[in-house]
């Protein structure tokens, strides 16, 4: 508690010392302004300024007498927690991240908005400083596993950047019993307080069984499993039938061949093409989109729970729409032989693809045809079916549009997509790599000239001070240090990328990416190089897309899962329509939701496949597979299984051959006495050790004589032991 109160007691030293600026003072005028008047208050405060200027925080010029050693600082950004306890503060303003000690972070926690002090002293290089108010909780509600003791609990969170248990009183916990999958919202937490205190909202489950693990994702990531009533209520509002008025209004293209191309389990169709030949060699080619902005008007109930959800989010086994099921499903989707309304680009394309005319506005449409990507992927290869023809032509002017992408400098970010098979309880039975093919990246290339002709309209709207509001998907030129620290890591697999012009390397990028096709190094070399990569996000400030090599780049073609297609939609019709000049800042707010929410749902998405990936490899435990190093740190070797894409663990704890030490600047381990070295890249072999799918966790270790025999030796006894137990549960059932 004296620790406490000491820490207590420095923060208000300094803030004595800031609002003094240069004023040279002794512990008796401090404590003075801190109310302080016992001998023994004053001796705390001196100890504590002796602290302080043994910190550098201030300095003693002469005896007993101290002066800051810089006049205080504050700034506000957002906390992004390491799983180590530390913290990083993005600032608000866009400078350099500032660092955060454990014991300088008190009661914030990931993704809050605080204002930090900044100290005079840097760490590792980088500022330094303490927070000292959380202005905005990020989230005040987490999931996790419930530890029950005599008259109060602890909620034990799933959040590996959760680094405090969260306290529950007795009359607080409800229903939840020991070992519980719950959710706890917290109530309250006072600097004074170790734990956050909270109470438990709802009971989801036993850990490991799959809808309790797949609700929790969703609401460790902040979306919620269903919409509030309000809002459900007004999408019941909305009629099924299109009023006859509006279809006046509007042009039509219900006669013209127009069809969808999605997945197999696909149900909110956004986009949908018509295709129509105008004369030798010319095609008019329209891109039609939900038009959901007609359907949900601006501030109502419907868009702020749109806006909040900002995308829809896809896991393993369902999806969490954006919008209520009547919408994604229903009115809005695009489905075959009834009319929709729609919002479209209209363009008239030559056989070399070049655009000579575009046309944007407020359509209706009726589709013949859904096809699956399968079936249209059969009459692009076979040249037969019905409309192969159509299909076929406008795939061949799909690749000419990529083929000009690509001699632009457009690079060629194609991941592995992991896909599994599930039974009828949702275990995974077979997992696998999906493929893209001609007719995904048909729909592809289209979707992306629309939103490229969307968005050079909105930039050509007026100049200077008078430039119209609009909102941009900006993907800016890779950092230096990034490529040179890939350029290290490819190295390490025979593969380099010039740097000479922005074009060379998006070339030899895309050359690479080529080049590793089908190798063992293939996902984690297109993982690298994504993340060598800017992160794309929405804003109103117009930049290029590096990655597609677009001047003008925006998100129109999926309004029912993205909140910024539906900005989009808006901003444009209200300016085809000479409207004012929307509210940039506005605007802008709804850009950094959207994209915040953007990565929250990428997360959910990759936690999903690790718990199903790791509960498909724990039917492997003691099998043996290829790896290849993919993480190197002090605490183990992260390795990808290679045939199953699984990332797993092998501790250096359990590397019982030798001690190993991490080199940080080389990116290995390396043996004290054999030397031998495990570095980023190295092909391996691994046997499963264990799978934790509470943790979605996969440890792993080396294969050598001695750990194999010792584990299979060990495993074969612990099937036994299974086997015998199974068949005494047998036994109790029959009798």
């Amino acid at each position: 508690m004296a620790k406490k109160l000491n820490e207590k007691l420095k923060r208000q030293i300094q803030q004595v010392f800031s609002e003094a600026g240069r004023k040279i003072l002794n512990y008796k005028q401090v404590a003075r302004k801190l109310d302080l008047d016992s001998t023994e208050e004053k001796n705390e405060v001196l100890l504590a300024m002796k602290q302080l200027a043994k910190d550098k925080v201030i300095e003693e010029i002469d005896a007993g007498r101290y002066v800051t050693l810089f006049v205080h600082q504050f700034i506000t950004g957002r906390v992004d927690m390491t799983q180590h306890g530390t913290a990083y503060v993005k600032r608000d303003d866009g400078e350099e991240d500032v660092f955060i000690a454990g014991e300088y972070k008190h009661t914030a926690l990931n993704g809050d908005k605080v204002k930090v002090s900044l100290f005079a002293h840097q760490v590792n290089g980088k500022q330094s400083g303490e927070i000292i108010e959380v202005i905005e909780r990020s989230k005040s509600v987490f999931v996790g596993v419930l530890q029950v003791h005599y008259n109060y609990a602890f909620l034990i969170p799933d959040d590996k950047k959760m680094h405090i248990n969260i306290f529950i009183p007795k009359e607080k916990i409800g229903k939840a019993k020991q070992g519980d999958k719950a959710i706890a919202k917290i109530t309250e937490w006072t600097p004074d307080e170790e734990n956050p205190f909270g109470e438990i909202i709802e009971v989801l489950g036993k850990p490991g069984n799959h809808e309790t693990e797949m609700n929790a994702i969703v609401v460790e990531y902040g979306f919620a499993t269903s919409f509030p009533a309000e809002v459900e209520k007004e999408a019941e509002k909305i009629p099924l039938k299109i009023p006859a008025d509006e279809i006046k209004t509007r042009r039509d293209f219900r006669k013209t061949l127009t069809f969808t191309i999605d997945p197999e389990d696909a149900k909110d169709f956004d986009d949908a093409i018509s295709f129509e030949i105008l004369e030798q060699g010319k095609y008019e080619i329209g891109i039609h989109i939900a038009d959901v902005s007609y359907y949900i008007p601006e501030n109502s109930k419907l868009d702020e729970e749109a806006l909040k959800r900002a995308t829809s989010v896809y896991l393993v086994d369902r999806t969490i729409p954006m919008l209520p099921e009547k919408l994604s499903n229903g009115v809005c989707s695009l489905r075959p032989n009834e009319d929709k309304l729609t919002f479209s680009v209209v363009v008239h394309m030559n056989e070399k693809a070049e655009v000579l005319d575009t046309w944007f506005g407020k359509t209706v449409i009726h589709s013949q045809r859904r096809f699956t990507y399968e079936e249209a992927q059969v009459r692009i290869e076979t040249k037969e079916g019905d409309l192969a023809n159509e299909l076929n032509l406008l795939n061949e002017l799909a690749k000419l549009l990529k083929e000009k992408r690509f001699k632009k400098g457009a690079i060629s970010f194609e991941t592995q997509e992991v896909k599994f098979k599930l039974d009828e309880n949702f275990k995974p039975i077979d997992l696998f790599i999906k493929i893209r093919k001609d007719a995904h990246k048909l729909i592809e290339e289209f979707m992306l000239l629309a939103n490229r002709k969307v968005a050079e309209y909105g930039n050509s709207l007026g100049k200077g001070e008078h430039k119209k509001t609009f909102v941009y998907r900006i993907h800016e030129e890779p950092n230096e240090d990034k490529i040179k620290l890939f350029n290290i890591f490819a190295s390490r697999f025979g593969h380099k990328i010039l740097t000479q012009s922005q074009k060379s390397i998006s070339q030899s990028f895309n050359q690479l990416l080529i080049d590793v096709e089908g190798k063992p190094e293939q996902n984690l070399i297109q993982s690298q190089a994504i993340r060598t990569m800017s992160k794309a996000y929405y804003g109103t400030k117009k930049s290029m897309h590096y990655g597609l090599a677009f001047d003008d780049y925006t998100h129109f073609t999926s309004p029912i899962r993205r909140y910024p297609d539906l900005m989009v939609h808006r901003l444009l019709f209200n300016y085809l329509n000479k409207g004012a000049n929307a509210n940039m800042p506005h605007y802008e707010d709804m850009c950094k939701q959207s994209s915040q929410m953007e990565v929250k749902a990428a997360e959910a998405e990759r936690a999903s496949v690790k718990f199903k990936q790791v509960e498909y490899i724990k039917d492997f435990i003691g099998d043996e597979f290829d790896g290849i190093i993919s993480g190197v740190t002090e605490w183990g070797i992260y390795v990808e299984i290679s045939q199953y894409r699984c990332e797993g663990l092998m501790r250096l704890s359990n590397m019982g051959d030798d001690f190993y030490d991490y080199d940080s600047g080389n990116q290995w381990i390396i043996g004290r006495r054999n030397r031998k070295k495990f570095q980023l890249g190295d092909q391996i072999k691994v046997i499963v050790v264990a799978a934790d799918i509470f943790k979605r966790q996969v440890d792993l270790s080396l294969v050598d004589d001695g750990v194999k025999q010792s584990f299979k030796k060990d495993w074969d006894q612990e099937k036994k032991r299974r086997d015998k137990k199974g068949k005494g549960a047998k036994k109790g059932r029959r009798r």
